[in-house]
């Protein structure tokens, strides 16, 4: 049964799309098992519909929140309306740490934090994107995609008083007492997340200019401090 599915799955691969140039991203294969843990929300291939989640077929060179008919966070269609166009590294990022990387996100999903991971499941995914090479921002590259923060960044205690002085510039859109009107809450986030989506901008991984500005200023001890502020701020 096992040499069955393999070869059904190479037969559709080679009918979906370019195996080899998948394969340089990671294990095409492997990662159709994998995909396993997507299926109850996501479709891809002959006939795929939205469901829980969209569809998948193109997915690569694909603009964020772009997919008509289905109902997408306020954070996701920002970042469509940004310019995001889900590439490679951006993928990778997203399928890392979902509520990083779009903080109100309805993919209810804890991420995929091995990066050998991340590759092999995006290899598969790659097969069923037209023309895939034709997509420079989706070109296979020999490195690792690994977005992980150096771990000493996460480890730096801030100082919720000097994250209250801080706040001022975040709190000019962002509501204190954490409702949401056409904004994201960040209140009582908890730190790592809030340092980790910080880094997201700093790295323009998350699309928002305004946000990779604000970021961009900010150093470690900043950003660690703010967290700590928000983590703690009462609604």
């Amino acid at each position: 049964m096992l040499r069955m599915l393999r070869h059904s799955f190479v037969a559709l691969t080679l009918i979906a799309g370019p195996v080899m140039a998948a394969d340089e991203i990671g294990d095409a294969e492997r990662g159709a098992e994998l995909y396993k843990e997507c299926k109850s929300c996501h479709q891809v291939g002959a006939g795929a519909k939205n469901r829980v989640g969209p569809q998948l077929n193109g997915i690569f060179g694909r603009q964020a929140a772009s997919m008509e008919k289905f109902r997408y966070s306020k954070s996701l269609k920002r970042a469509g309306n940004d310019g995001l166009i889900w590439d490679l590294e951006k993928l990778s990022a997203y399928i890392e740490n979902p509520k990083a990387f779009a903080s109100d996100t309805r993919m209810n999903y804890k991420g995929m934090k091995r990066v050998g991971d991340r590759n092999d499941l995006l290899a598969f995914l790659r097969v069923y994107s037209d023309n895939p090479q034709d997509i420079p921002e989706a070109q296979p590259t020999a490195r690792a995609l690994s977005h992980d923060i150096d771990p000493t960044i996460l480890t730096i205690v801030g100082d919720p008083e000097y994250g209250e002085y801080l706040s001022s510039e975040c709190l000019t859109c962002h509501r204190a007492d954490g409702t949401t009107e056409g904004i994201p809450s960040i209140t009582l986030w908890p730190e790592e997340d809030f340092v980790v989506a910080m880094h997201a901008y700093k790295r323009k991984l998350r699309p928002h200019p305004v946000m990779q500005m604000l970021a961009g200023r900010l150093n470690n001890e900043e950003i660690a401090a703010l967290a700590a502020y928000f983590s703690l701020l009462e609604e």
